[in-house]
Order: C-alpha cells, then sequence, then structure tokens
C-alpha cells in the first residue's frame, strides 16, 4: 500500500464496519506500506504490532499484555549476509523501517502480512535476504509458543519453474534455484520446511498461474507475469483450509487478489467437533480494538482537529466588520449619498470621467432608479449631452429639496483636497505631448512612445524620395455620425475628436486604396508560377511537417510502435520505434538475452529504431534531404 498517514482520508482509515491497521515507511512515504481490514462482524483482533523484530513501537510502547509474541528475532542468533564491504547487520531495526510487515493475532492463528523488499539492485540483495531471514525467524519463534501462522503478502520471490514465465525454458529450468532468494524460499516451504504453499497445493500442476505483470510492456495481454504472491501457513491450519485460488480478471494493479476460504467447523482427530465462531469469537468482550487500529489514532478518535476541518462546509464563517458604505446614517433622509460614497464619487469625477461613460450605452442613462432620478445623476462620471465639460469637475448629486424634481436638484462642485489618493487626478498632457501630437497625428497623446496606426506601416521612409500613394478621400456619408454617435459623443468637446476621426479617416481610406489595388491586380502569392515551383514548395513543406511513418519490424514485416524514453539519462524524451507484438514466452528479447533456439517468433521480435533514423530513411525514399539528428 503506497500511501503514508497524512494522506489517509476518513474513508480509508475508518470505514465502518471494519476496522484498519496500517504500516508506513519511517522515511520514504508512499515507497511501500501494508494494511490489513478486518470486519467487526465476523471477527476482531485481540492484538495488533508492527513490523517483525519488535522494535517498532508506537509513541506509548506496548505493554507485555498487548504483545503477541514473548520473544523476538534476534540479530546475534541469525545468520545474516553481509553486504559489499562484508559488514552484517547488528541489530534487525534497519529492516523494519520500511513499513513491510503488520502482525494481528486472532487467537486461532498469528496473521503475518508482509512485503518483501524486490531485488532492484545487487547492493539491494543483503537487505532482502536478510528481511526473509528475519520473517523465517519471527515464524520460528511463534511456532515454538505453539502458535499457528498464516503469512500472506508479496514475498517477492517464484517458488519454482511453473510460477514464471520463461521457467520452462531450458536456459532458466536447470539453473533456477540458483539464486540465493529462490533457493531459500525453496527450502522454507514443504516438504523441506515447515510452511505450506496452501493455493499451490489446490494447483499443483495448473500452467500461468501468474498474480503480478508488467503493465509497462503490456504482459497482461498475452498472460506474460510471475506468482509472486502467496499465503502460506503452518500445519495445524490445513484442516481449516477449505479452497483457495486467485482473481485475475480482477484489474486495477500490477498485482491480482488472492484468496482462501476457511470451514465453518471442522472434526478432529478425536472426534471432536470445532466450530469457527468457537475459536475466533468476534468481539471476546472486547470493547475497542488493539491500539494499532486506526481508529484509535488522534486524527480519527476526536482527540485531535484536522486542519481540513477548518474548511469543511458549514462551519463558522468569520464576518468582516461593516464599512462605512455599508451602513445607513438615519439622520440623512433615504436615498442620499453617504460621505463615503460622496468621495467615491469625487475620485471618479475626474478627467477619466468621459472615457468611463462610453462603455455604458445611451439608453441605460436613463433608466429609473429608486434612489435617484435617472441613472446618470446616481453615477457622476456618467455626463450627459448637457452636462459639464471634462475639464470641470464633475458635480455631486444632493438631496433633493422638491420632491424628486431633476430639475430643481442642487449640485455642488467638488474641490481636492489633500486626503484625496494622488491617482484619482487625470494627468493633464503636458507641452512637450502637445507638440509631439502636432508632429505625429497618428500618435496616441498620453503615451510616451506614441502609438503607430495602420497607415504608418505602408507609409515611405523619410530617405526615399518616392511619395505615398494618393489615398482616395473619404466619402460624405461616411464622415457623418449617425444619430447615437452624435448623442453619445455629444459630451466630448470636438477638438478631443479631431485627431481619433483622422485616425480612423486614413485606416479607413488606406484600406480602400489596398482593396483597389489588390482587385486590379492580383498578388504574386496567388498567381501562377513557372515550372511548379509553388505546388513543389507546397509538397516539400508537406513531407516535412508529415508524422514520420512507422517502419515495418524485420521479423514480421508489420509497422512497429513509437515508444518515449521516460528514464533519466542522455536519451530521455527521445522516441523510438520497436516491435508491435505483445510480449509472451521465448520473445526475443536480443542474442545476448535469450537463445535463438528458444525464440518464439509468435512475439516481439528485437526489432529497434530511433525515430530520427525512421525520419531520413523516409525521406531518402521520397527524394527528400536528409534531416539532422534531433532528439
Amino acid at each position: 500500500m503506497k500511501a503514508s498517514r497524512g494522506s489517509l482520508d476518513r474513508n480509508l482509515a475508518v470505514p465502518d464496519p471494519f476496522h484498519a491497521f496500517f504500516s508506513f515507511p519511517a522515511n520514504k512515504g508512499g515507497y511501500s506500506g501494508v494494511a490489513v481490514y478486518t470486519d467487526t462482524r465476523t471477527v476482531t483482533p485481540l492484538r495488533a504490532e508492527e513490523g517483525l523484530s519488535g522494535t517498532v513501537q508506537p509513541k506509548v510502547p506496548l505493554t507485555t499484555d498487548e504483545r503477541i509474541s514473548r520473544s523476538y528475532p534476534s540479530a546475534h542468533e541469525m545468520e545474516l549476509m553481509p553486504d559489499d564491504n562484508d559488514n552484517t547487520p547488528s541489530d534487525l531495526t534497519a529492516l523494519d523501517t520500511e513499513g513491510r510487515a503488520l502482525v494481528l493475532d486472532f487467537g486461532l492463528f498469528v496473521l503475518i502480512n508482509v512485503y518483501c523488499p524486490n531485488e532492484t539492485s545487487d547492493v539491494r540483495l543483503p537487505f532482502k535476504m536478510n528481511y526473509h531471514f528475519m520473517l523465517q525467524e519471527r515464524v520460528n519463534k511463534l511456532i515454538g509458543e505453539g502458535r499457528e501462522v498464516i503469512v500472506v503478502g508479496d514475498i517477492n520471490i517464484c517458488a519454482a519453474p511453473l510460477d514464471h514465465c520463461d521457467g520452462h525454458l531450458t536456459s532458466n529450468a536447470a539453473t533456477f534455484h540458483d539464486h540465493p532468494a529462490r533457493a531459500w524460499f525453496h527450502n522454507w516451504l514443504t516438504p523441506n520446511g515447515s510452511m505450506t504453499d496452501v493455493v499451490r497445493s489446490f494447483w499443483s500442476g495448473r500452467k500461468g498461474m501468474y498474480t503480478c505483470w508488467n503493465t509497462k510492456i503490456s504482459a497482461r495481454e498475452t498472460n506474460y507475469g510471475t506468482r509472486i504472491d502467496y499465503i502460506l501457513v503452518t500445519q495445524g491450519m490445513l484442516p481449516w483450509i477449505k479452497h483457495g485460488d486467485i482473481q485475475p480478471f480482477l484489474k486495477g494493479s500490477d498485482h491480482c487478489p488472492i484468496f482462501i476460504d476457511l470451514h465453518d467447523e471442522i472434526t478432529t482427530p478425536t472426534g471432536q467437533m470445532l466450530s469457527l465462531r468457537q475459536v475466533m469469537p468476534s468481539d471476546r468482550g472486547q470493547t475497542e480494538p488493539p491500539r494499532l487500529a486506526a481508529r484509535r489514532w488522534d486524527e480519527f478518535s476526536g482527540k485531535q482537529t484536522l486542519l481540513s476541518s477548518f474548511f469543511a462546509k458549514g462551519g463558522k464563517m468569520m464576518t468582516a466588520a461593516p464599512t462605512a458604505s455599508d451602513t445607513t446614517d438615519d439622520s440623512q433622509p433615504p436615498g442620499s449619498p453617504s460621505p463615503c460614497s460622496s468621495q467615491a464619487s469625487a475620485i471618479l469625477s475626474t478627467d477619466t470621467a468621459p472615457q468611463l461613460s462610453e462603455a455604458v450605452p445611451p439608453d441605460l442613462a436613463h433608466v429609473q432608479d429608486p434612489d435617484f432620478t435617472t441613472l446618470s445623476e446616481s453615477l457622476p462620471f456618467l455626463t450627459t449631452a448637457t452636462g459639464p465639460t471634462p475639464q470641470s469637475p464633475t458635480p455631486v448629486p444632493l438631496p433633493s429639496e422638491s420632491n424628486g424634481d431633476p430639475e430643481t436638484k442642487r449640485v455642488a462642485p467638488l474641490k481636492r483636497t489633500s486626503t484625496d489618493p494622488p491617482a484619482a487626478v487625470a494627468s493633464k498632457p503636458s507641452k512637450k505631448q502637445k507638440k509631439d501630437k502636432g508632429k505625429h497625428p497618428g500618435s496616441d497623446v498620453g503615451s510616451g512612445s506614441g502609438q503607430r496606426t495602420l497607415a504608418a506601416f505602408f507609409a515611405p521612409q523619410a530617405s526615399q524620395s518616392q511619395s505615398s500613394p494618393q489615398l482616395p478621400p473619404l466619402a460624405k456619408s461616411q464622415r457623418q455620425p449617425s444619430a447615437s454617435q452624435t448623442e453619445w459623443g455629444a459630451s466630448e468637446h470636438p477638438s478631443q475628436l479631431s485627431s481619433e476621426d483622422d485616425q480612423i479617416a486614413t485606416d479607413h481610406r488606406l484600406a480602400l486604396h489596398l482593396t483597389s489595388l489588390q482587385e486590379a491586380e492580383p498578388l504574386p502569392l496567388l498567381s501562377s508560377t513557372k515550372n511548379g515551383s509553388c505546388s513543389n514548395s507546397k509538397e516539400a513543406w508537406s513531407l516535412l511537417m508529415a508524422p514520420t511513418q512507422p517502419p515495418k519490424c524485420t521479423v514480421h514485416g508489420e509497422p512497429a510502435k513509437e515508444y518515449t524514453v521516460n528514464k533519466p539519462g542522455p536519451n530521455k524524451g527521445k522516441t523510438f520505434f520497436i516491435c508491435s507484438r505483445p510480449v509472451g514466452p521465448g520473445y526475443d528479447k536480443g542474442k545476448g538475452e535469450r537463445p535463438r533456439e528458444e525464440v518464439d517468433h509468435r512475439y516481439r521480435c528485437s526489432f529497434f529504431m530511433w525515430s530520427a533514423n525512421a525520419r531520413r530513411e523516409a525521406l531518402k525514399k521520397n527524394g527528400g534531404t536528409p534531416l539532422p539528428n534531433r532528439p
């Protein structure tokens, strides 16, 4: 279970009606971990421990009554494998820091759920082997105390050639048990050892009974896998085992479930009838599960407040203090603006007011407002044709004295005080800007560098003697603004609109001129070229930008499949082609990996080609120019 304690939510940690037990790595969060769920309606464990060495303890160590065993494995009593420096571990604490084991006592038996280490490299082999030795020693200690044991989980070892997809090949079968991990496992299982592979005992000769597949190469499609997940039991538990099997049809992981069923009752050799509920009662008078259960963690037992609870729905919301604009002064009549809103209106009543008024259509300026006679009066920066010019401050409406009649409404001009923010005052164009505006009519007043118009891009350079083309004059109907435009811009001074009108007129005449030139003489790009150079160029670009066609593998003659290198290194991100057929027993791994006589050509061959090489070969076949290497 690749998770961490902090990432567990309540649905995973305490799902009713189950008790959950977890073991997480001490340093590498999400690297490894195991979990056990027990149904409270069926059984409740008596005790629970984390780890195999007995050294992994909660903050408050387990008492003697809470412990499962009286004795635990010890490094000086075991024969451990030394590392590359010929150093042997002096204790087993380091082996138990990766959260790989849970031990639960159910009365009838002790359950050990493990996730044994994988041999990722030669350096990792001593750690893997010593963990197996510790597991075996813990089981031996329990057997010595007269307990029955069930070991479940990922052992990460194939017990026999029948449990490996390539185990039947001659090169593997002869040396299969030469590996130290396979040799240890072979000696731990019956008839050599004390543990019975109970699932295999029900399917002794079944082939392809695999529990793990490499999903990166789509090995599950052809059942090219291994059996590394087991249920191992001691001899005293065999009479209780009813059935066992795997469930490869249940997907969602690179492993599949494995299970056993127990008899409800058995008859002992002495003729005594035993019921499973008698030897494994569901409660045994316990009011709470063992202390290791997630239900008794502080974050799930109500002793600790989770951070997420502060952001949950229905929680107390902090109420912001009311501002001046949110409060109403009883001394003022309804509809009158508050001092704060008056100050905000004064800030908006600057030279920028006409620009803001352009954003609202004229017809909205006459919408009735419950507090003001017109919207234009309620929003001081929306001026009408009869309003003041932008150079004068915008008046602020005061309370009406004649039943809200707009003709008799008093207004009072506001003067800027020292408390007004400086950003509220619109900047007036300087003398230098006005001078630049006269020299460059197309520039924008108020901008430091100026903004060029569309006509400026087509104008001749100053050094050229050729004059600019004569642009047709603007029609009279085009120069006259519409009625809505007249009403909309009536509040603006004509001198402010002259520069903008000149820009629009110049751009419009330029567009008409270019249109007439296009109708008189077609553009060269649209005309036909000699010797079909245009069509040749199009074909060349199409060939260059087209996706690389997959090459065909040399054995099957089928289009290959493209993959991307994700492994860190110099080739990361590069793409390559390999045979598109799935992997299977005896697929061609290459001359150095697979003997030629064991290759099965029904599966993937050893074809490989970088995508860059495939692209160059495709261009050569089409008569194109080879491309340089690229990732």
